[in-house]
């Protein structure tokens, strides 16, 4: 399969890497048809999916099985009216369903957007008016389907509910019935071009809401690099990415790289991160290929690896957040396996990574991605020479862009135009580069904050938290943090009625809140009270100070 879209699949060095990687672009392309379905004719009963969850079931789905309930899944969406540029909503956590709708929408030329099921209501309207969603498609979770069901009034374009089960709340449409009852799939006459849109996702930024980012059809093939040479995957690779798919980084590591390398994906479906019983994962199934962000690896490295068997384990890949060296070095003591960083967006694939030909530098990104043209460039435009720090970039221009960089950000010329214009896309990460070419996080040049592998936009937090009547305004940054790497801290300055109130209390009552208000995994851990914030002489918040003065 890998032949079929790059110039050539073997390399002898990073040299070789760099100079002769090729992505080959066809006239007309769709994931679905031409990789999933594709290897259901060539050999049906590969094994795309491996699932199991923490209640001790477990699923294999071959190629012929997916193209089987993925037609079927489909067949039910047209049943619905669903149909090519039409957005549908998918709140799975790590249920199979995922897998089956959104190869099904890709199969209709529907437009996928993946969400967290920690969006509450508020989170829902606003998503659903602005990418005018027509369909929700959402665990049996009571938590979630009530959030839904809360918000579905208010979303004028939003025509169908659909629960993937196990519980089918009032008002909802079952899936499972419906896949089953599903009639013969139809391919439709018309399913897509290259670059009309196909996911998309919203990403949190410093200021305003989040920002919808738009990938086109041969966004799947950026992802190659992603899971042939980051993953370093190959066709009896077992390769599991610890990702919710609500998240950009499910795509990365659960679907597109991985079966376009023809590597069998495993799904751990569990509530709660326990290090354990992710060994022990590894252990029993005999995992090959390992992705996680660096909390995960600290998490693991604290229990007692010597219980487990991890003799499968090749090869290991850690993105998210920079990772700490003593991290690396803890885990290759114990392991034998070198972690190996890699660097992307939402608005990207992988970046910058560190690949089979190249030996990890702890803390170091890796070299860019020769499908991209990556450059560091300083302040006034210039490259930065070595040693020099300045951001990331990607030369390209929006007409001729390579495969992974995503269109815009849709319904915002004015957002695309700033990040990407003058054939260069900026991605506000900052870096220095090495004499060897490896890339070195420095951080961003905005106030997004990455915890535990979430990213956090300040001004949803600073929103939620101060609509409440204690809170006359706020700054949220981030402090370091030796688990998450990351933590929200919220700056308070309290209105007068509740100064006398300030104290753990009042803390405990504002965290609680903005739980409520807003996803909850953004609330703030540390909260200081202040009377005043610093600003600048145009009276804007000096978030700069007080990072600085945290560090």
């Amino acid at each position: 399969m890998l032949e079929r879209f790059v110039s050539q699949t073997k390399f002898t060095s990073q040299e070789d890497f760099e100079s002769n990687f090729r992505i080959k672009v066809p006239e007309s392309f769709n994931f679905a048809y031409d990789v999933v379905d594709a290897w259901a004719k060539e050999n049906p009963e590969k094994r795309a999916i491996c699932w199991t969850n923490d209640k001790g079931e477990h699923i294999d789905f071959t190629y012929a099985a997916l193209k089987e309930k993925t037609d079927r899944t489909a067949s039910y969406f047209q049943s619905l009216g669903i149909g090519k540029g039409d957005k549908v909503m998918l709140i799975l956590k790590r249920r199979y369903e995922f897998w089956f709708s959104i190869i099904a929408l890709h199969k209709l030329g529907a437009v996928v957007i993946p969400a967290t099921h920690l969006l509450t209501g508020k989170d829902i309207i606003y998503r659903c008016h602005e990418a005018d969603i027509k369909a929700i498609v959402c665990v049996g979770d009571p938590i979630v389907q009530s959030h839904v069901l809360e918000a579905k009034p208010d979303c004028p374009t939003l025509e169908h509910i659909i629960s993937a089960g196990p519980a089918v709340a009032q008002g909802f449409q079952d899936l499972a019935a419906g896949i089953e009852n599903a009639a013969p799939f139809v391919r439709p006459a018309n399913v897509n071009t290259n670059s009309d849109i196909m996911l998309m996702f919203f990403t949190s930024g410093t200021t305003g809401e989040p920002k919808m980012v738009a990938h086109d059809f041969l966004y799947p093939l950026g992802h190659i690099v992603t899971g042939s040479y980051w993953h370093n995957l190959r066709e009896d690779s077992l390769h599991l990415t610890v990702a919710d798919t609500g998240w950009g980084k499910a795509v990365w590591g659960k679907l597109y790289g991985q079966m376009i390398a023809g590597a069998s994906i495993f799904v751990y479906d569990h509530e709660k991160f326990t290090p354990a019983d992710m060994l022990q994962m590894i252990q029993d199934y005999h995992i090959t290929s390992f992705c996680a962000p660096p909390t995960i690896f600290r998490f693991m490295i604290q229990e007692d690896i010597t219980k487990y068997d991890l003799s499968s384990l090749e090869w290991c890949c850690i993105a998210g957040e920079a990772l700490n060296p003593s991290v690396y070095d803890e885990f290759y003591k114990l392991t034998g396996v070198k972690l190996r960083e890699g660097f992307g967006q939402t608005e990207t694939t992988c970046t910058v990574l560190t690949t089979p030909w190249m030996e990890p530098k702890p803390g170091s990104m890796g070299r860019p991605n020769p499908a991209y043209d990556v450059d560091i460039i300083k302040e006034d435009g210039t490259p930065a020479e070595v040693g020099e720090r300045g951001e990331i970039v990607i030369h390209a221009n929006p007409d001729a862009k390579p495969c992974g960089l995503f269109r815009g950000y849709l319904k915002d010329e004015q957002k695309t135009y700033a990040a990407w214009n003058n054939g260069l896309y900026h991605t506000g990460d900052e870096a220095w580069r090495d004499e060897d070419g490896y890339f070195w996080f420095v951080g961003r040049n905005d106030d997004v904050i990455k915890s535990s592998g979430y990213r956090i936009g300040p001004f949803e937090v600073e929103s939620a938290l101060v609509s409440h009547p204690a809170v006359v305004e706020c700054a949220i940054t981030a402090v370091p943090d030796p688990i998450r790497g990351q933590v929200v801290k919220a700056t308070v300055v309290l209105a007068d009625e509740y100064k006398s109130q300030a104290g753990d209390a009042l803390i405990k009552t504002l965290q609680d809140y903005v739980k409520k208000v807003t996803a909850p995994y953004k609330y703030p851990r540390v909260m200081e009270f202040v009377d005043e914030l610093p600003k600048t002489i145009s009276g804007k918040i000096k978030r700069v100070d007080i990072r600085n003065k945290d560090k």
